[in-house]
């Protein structure tokens, strides 16, 4: 959905959600009730995909799980902050047109930031929410400063995809060599199409898969998207690689399986796991958060 489209859908609600289309007083109000001290803080991506699909498909997977989830479980949520930590999709001259990246310490800053605003008006409990895995690089160091300086609890939800697909293995058609959650494969294809079908080009779309950086050698693989290099059936080297030295086309598995309904099918197993999470967050015993904001400037 565009912010257009949202501001429509919270127009036609007695009960918002999205806190982007609420006066200061409504929010005020919703922080009063019981149970309502939890926020969703989307974080999105403006990247490198395969040629069929958006720069910004993971913001468009992200803000449809957030919205579903907040939908089914009355929980507030914040407008997508559309840019994320991508520096490996960058590319060379031209490859990566379009990306955009903040540096790690400006990505932690906003969410430092994000957050302290938020506390400080009685939130107490944070999940960022993202679909895109490099977002998750940076977090350890401001999310523990975070809980440490306010006493909030925060959490970071990855939806689940690549590695951790478990929630939404079941629905896929590509097998396992076809790294069905990967890059603009056979998940994110389908969920583009479930939300955004005119933004995807099939004619485009290429089946293709990760390798080990040319520079490497014979001696060493690579079966997806992560940091790391196999090497004598070991995967325990983390190289700080770039996109397109292991995946020429941005595509990491087969898109041709994708449909519609596989999507959206996807968007409603991702959008029930949040909000699951987001009930057990709930019943979280969160002691004293301390409020002050002191750098506002």
């Amino acid at each position: 959905m565009s912010v257009k489209d949202y501001a429509k859908t919270d127009a036609a609600t007695d009960r918002k959600h999205n806190i982007l289309g609420m006066s200061f007083s409504e929010v005020a109000e919703r922080l009063k009730e019981n149970g309502q001290d939890t926020v969703l803080v989307p974080m999105g991506s403006t990247e490198k995909h395969g040629a069929h699909i958006p720069l910004g498909t993971d913001s468009y997977v992200t803000m449809e799980v957030v919205y579903r989830a907040a939908e089914a479980v009355d929980v507030l949520h914040t407008p997508l902050q559309p840019f994320g930590y991508s520096p490996h999709h960058m590319g060379r001259n031209e490859e990566g047109a379009g990306t955009i990246t903040l540096q790690a310490e400006t990505y932690r800053r906003v969410l430092h930031d994000v957050a302290r605003s938020l506390i400080y008006h009685g939130v107490k409990k944070i999940v960022f929410v993202s679909h895109h895995g490099s977002n998750t690089k940076p977090i350890d160091e401001i999310m523990r400063r975070l809980r440490y300086d306010t006493g909030a609890y925060i959490s970071f939800y990855k939806t689940p995809t690549e590695r951790e697909a478990n929630v939404v293995q079941h629905l896929f058609d590509n097998p396992p060599e076809e790294t069905p959650g990967w890059h603009s494969s056979e998940l994110e294809t389908a969920c583009l199409m479930a939300t955004a079908d005119n933004l995807v080009h099939m004619d485009r779309a290429v089946d293709d898969r990760a390798h080990a950086p040319a520079y490497m050698g014979p001696a060493f693989s690579k079966i997806d998207g992560t940091g790391t290099v196999k090497f004598q059936n070991s995967e325990n080297i983390w190289v700080p690689m770039e996109h397109h030295e292991y995946s020429d086309t941005a595509t990491i598995g087969n898109p041709f399986r994708a449909t519609k309904e596989k999507g959206l099918a996807i968007f409603d197993a991702m959008a029930e796991h949040l909000a699951a999470y987001v009930q057990e967050v709930r019943k979280f015993e969160v002691g004293e958060v301390s409020s002050d904001y002191p750098e506002r400037a």
